[in-house]
């Protein structure tokens, strides 16, 4: 069920309260949506995790948040605890926004939260957030899309289900697209997958690009090939959060790079 409020706004004689499953974009604060920012300033509860950003979860009062992402010692919160939490809150008459970097319903699990919700007879709202596998490439100087070069891109994530027995992604299958492939919270897996493009035939020289904390203040991208992408990696110590672009339209950025550079330093 989804409930279309203006601005927020609920009746006031509804006791169940309201979850806006909200996108924050890629992390610069100034990418969040009007909505969004609107919505972050007059909620009760935010849940949220790392990936919205140190500036954007700055903005919220600490008295208003919850972190439901990594914890201390490496361990995770369980996503069953976020979703029961979600229909906790708005039973008891709460506005909700469940935070999520990029867009909820882009490798976020908005949707497994969304249809939670909706069998507990709690309304919700969706609100669209930019995602990263567009904002990151575009930041770095990287078009997903570019019609002297290519014509379709696919989003991949690096990191499914670890209780899946087998991969769900058939690599060799985009290998053979010819696209633009743009891989969410891949970086540790990264010799997995480029190793299984190169088997399935994607020629070695193909350019690749690493965007580490695509939009945020210390934001890095390092540049290579399928074939040498991983000490690249490696010796630049790029780490999450970070998305790889594989494909001719990551030469770009080597063209603009200088005005990219001159922006930069603004």
């Amino acid at each position: 069920m989804t409930e279309n409020t203006k601005d927020g706004d609920r009746s006031a004689d509804e006791s169940t309260g309201m979850v806006y499953l909200v996108g924050s974009g890629p992390g610069d604060p100034d990418l969040l949506t009007v909505k969004a920012k609107r919505l972050l300033e007059t909620a009760e509860v935010v849940l949220h995790d790392k990936l919205p950003g140190p500036d954007i979860i700055g903005m919220i009062p600490e008295s208003n948040r919850e972190d439901v992402g990594k914890r201390a010692g490496g361990e995770w919160t369980p996503q069953e605890y976020t979703n029961r939490r979600l229909v906790e809150l708005a039973t008891a008459g709460k506005t909700v926004v469940r935070l999520k970097g990029g867009d909820p319903f882009v490798f976020g699990r908005g949707g497994e939260e969304m249809e939670h919700l909706a069998e507990n007879g709690v309304p919700f709202e969706v609100v669209p957030g930019i995602t990263s596998a567009i904002a990151g490439p575009g930041v770095a100087g990287i078009p997903v899309t570019h019609r002297d070069h290519v014509s379709s891109v696919s989003f991949v994530t690096g990191h499914e289900d670890p209780t899946k027995n087998e991969s769900a992604i058939d690599w060799g299958a985009l290998a053979a697209t010819g696209g633009t492939l743009v891989v969410l919270m891949g970086v540790g897996k990264l010799p997995l997958y480029t190793d299984a493009l190169l088997e399935a035939g994607m020629a070695p020289e193909t350019p690749v690009a690493l965007v580490e904390r695509a939009t945020w203040p210390d934001m890095r991208v390092a540049t290579g090939t399928l074939e040498s992408i991983v000490g690249v990696r490696d010796e630049a110590g790029i780490e999450p959060p970070a998305i790889t672009v594989i494909g001719e339209v990551a030469a770009t950025r080597d063209q603009v790079l200088e005005f990219l550079q001159n922006g930069e330093q603004q």
